[in-house]
């Protein structure tokens, strides 16, 4: 780093500091070497599950070990245990992966691990004879919020989104699908360009399209009003473009079409070359769905392709098969 001044370490000192890394190496070689020769020997100890723990503090992306930790509950401790039991074991691993989350918060084996817990945590005591869903409810509840924590430290952690996901669909009891949109909405104002956002919006809007919850077409209207607010604001961030053309589709709606170009050109106006691709994409979807035989239409795309690949070299090629495409 500049202006930093560095400390320049004596000869004695590197020997040190090779000695101690050596002495690290040494010593994770050698739990390593313990643990997969008892994993060898099927052994489901509460010692073998102690040095899992040490190894995966270490290193926590040794997938082997993880499987081997959760066969040690099932073949070694749960059978032994009551249904009390494995729900506070079930939490204290929830709890040690947190810890190891907030360290290395894209390790795949450790969000596995989460689920592996979420989906053998008991039910809960009985009430009146039957289940209660205490203990699976709590833990499911605590999950979602460790999830919007983590999305809260990095909102476009696309592990931590589509773990989200993981445990809204799993939840004992599910939460209205019309809140969700509430809360991409929220990471949505935060943040124009958390694309993972916007996408979990799409998923949203469809379920509750689908599900008759929502009027597609005002809904429609509405998201176009907020992502053009998004596509004004920054026009160079790609999340908002692709989100605009997920709610244009196929361009079967010749009006909307219309309207949504025009608003790209105005935009073009303000920021030039900005949107200069999605104006040719859209227009094309014109040409092809509403006006086939359009020649001004036509012109206009190879007009604006032409431009392109000037101002885009690297994607020169594309541009030109696409005017090709346009001269068949």
């Amino acid at each position: 780093m500049h202006n930093v001044k560095r400390n320049i370490q004596t000869p004695q000192a590197l020997a040190e500091k090779k000695q101690r890394e050596k002495s690290k190496i040494d010593e994770f070689l050698a739990l390593t070497d313990d643990v997969l020769s008892r994993k060898k020997k099927q052994e489901w100890s509460d010692d073998a599950f102690e040095l899992t723990q040490r190894l995966l503090q270490i290193n926590p992306e040794f997938y082997t070990v993880w499987n081997y930790r959760r066969n040690i509950l099932l073949s070694g401790i749960f059978p032994h245990s009551t249904p009390e039991q494995i729900n506070n074991l079930l939490s204290d691993e929830l709890s040690l992966t947190t810890t190891s989350l907030k360290a290395n918060p894209k390790v795949y084996w450790i969000w596995n691990h989460r689920r592996w817990c979420l989906e053998n945590v008991p039910d809960g005591p009985e009430r009146n004879g039957l289940p209660s869903m205490e203990w699976r409810q709590a833990n499911w509840d605590k999950e979602l919020f460790v999830a919007e924590r983590m999305l809260d430290a990095d909102a476009r952690n696309f592990h931590a989104w589509n773990y989200r996901r993981y445990v809204l669909a799993n939840m004992p009891t599910r939460r209205p699908e019309a809140s969700e949109l509430a809360y991409t909405s929220r990471k949505i104002g935060a943040n124009f360009s958390n694309f993972s956002a916007w996408h979990q919006r799409s998923k949203t809007l469809v379920g509750l399209w689908e599900s008759g919850q929502l009027d597609p077409i005002q809904s429609r209207d509405d998201e176009f009003e907020l992502v053009s607010n998004a596509l004004y604001t920054d026009p160079d961030d790609q999340s908002a473009w692709i989100y605009h053309r997920w709610l244009i589709g196929s361009g079967e709606d010749k009006s909307r079409l219309e309207r949504e170009i025009q608003l790209i050109f105005e935009l073009l106006q303000e920021q030039p070359d900005r949107c200069m691709e999605s104006l040719v994409h859209y227009k094309r979807l014109l040409l092809q769905n509403h006006s086939p035989d359009s020649q001004t239409l036509k012109q206009e795309c190879v007009e604006l392709l032409s431009q392109l690949m000037d101002l885009d070299p690297v994607r020169y090629f594309r541009y030109q098969d696409l005017k090709r495409d346009l001269d068949q």
